[in-house]
């Protein structure tokens, strides 16, 4: 605990706290606070990352029962839904990199395309309390939830410029999948989903090869261990999961098949389950 200490002669005062020694980047306090419990800010909201390629992209055939039924789940459960860019954000990122453009322009532009695919989502679910919101608005989230409100967020983070360079070549590496998850991280969420179009992770990419066995659990270590050609979430993510403090496990569930998402919110193991358990 801080604790004031008046100064001597002028009327200075400083601050007792572990950190009026040691820097913040220091050793010796890196692991401040680890033993203490972190506060789960909003405990009972679920976090659903709806795709932009796999849902968005396909339009009124796979959006439209997609709404019904987040309008009825959202009479159960309180539900903070992040959307993704889709490929409209690819075809953009190409012509970025072929521009020449920096990873932090092209996290930058990246931003734009989730925000149009948000706003088609919110005003869908309009009529029941849809509403957008950007970052700054997280922490109102209380007031929304208390006035029936249903808050979608872009899923890309807000890095813009400050987007870290890429381990290799220059595709952002925090992308919508990033996002949505730090968001859940953030707010201690009761679980985070990922709404996509095929029925969870498989060995390869099933659009692709036929062979591709699915995999209903797994840990976020070994899937990492695995260095899939295709993943079917932001590789990052995994990584943060295994140093989360709150939200430690992902569900991939298929979004083009009705029902399921009512399932996952119940809390059946449909889909795929990553854990860092």
């Amino acid at each position: 605990m801080s604790r004031l200490i008046p100064g001597a002669g002028l009327d200075r005062t400083d601050i007792e706290t572990p950190f009026s020694v040691h820097s913040l980047s220091s050793e010796a306090v890196a692991g401040h606070g680890a033993d203490r419990q972190v506060l789960r800010i909003l405990p009972e909201v679920n976090v659903i990352k709806i795709g932009g390629q796999s849902i968005m992209d396909r339009g009124a055939a796979a959006v439209l029962p997609l709404v019904a039924e987040l309008r009825a789940c959202a009479q159960q459960h309180p539900l903070l839904l992040g959307v993704g860019g889709g490929t409209r954000a690819r075809h953009a990122y190409a012509i970025a990199l072929d521009l020449g453009m920096p990873t932090s322009v092209l996290a930058k532009i990246g931003a734009h395309v989730p925000v149009q695919n948000a706003r088609m989502l919110q005003l869908l679910l309009a009529q029941d309390g849809g509403i957008l919101i950007d970052h700054e608005a997280v922490g109102h989230l209380p007031l929304y939830y208390r006035m029936g409100c249903v808050p979608i967020l872009p899923g890309m983070p807000p890095f813009s410029f400050w987007e870290p360079p890429a381990r290799v070549g220059r595709i952002p590496t925090h992308r919508t999948d990033a996002g949505v998850w730090l968001t859940a991280e953030g707010l201690g969420a009761r679980r985070c989903i990922f709404v996509k179009d095929e029925d969870g992770l498989y060995t390869a990419n099933p659009k692709d090869d036929p062979r591709a066995t699915f995999i209903p659990r797994i840990h976020a270590a070994e899937l990492l261990a695995r260095k899939l050609p295709d993943c079917v979430v932001e590789p990052v993510v995994l990584e943060y999961m295994l140093r989360a403090r709150l939200v430690r496990e992902i569900q991939i569930i298929n979004g083009l098949k009705p029902g399921t998402l009512t399932r996952a919110l119940a809390g059946e193991p449909v889909g795929t389950i990553i854990h860092a358990d």
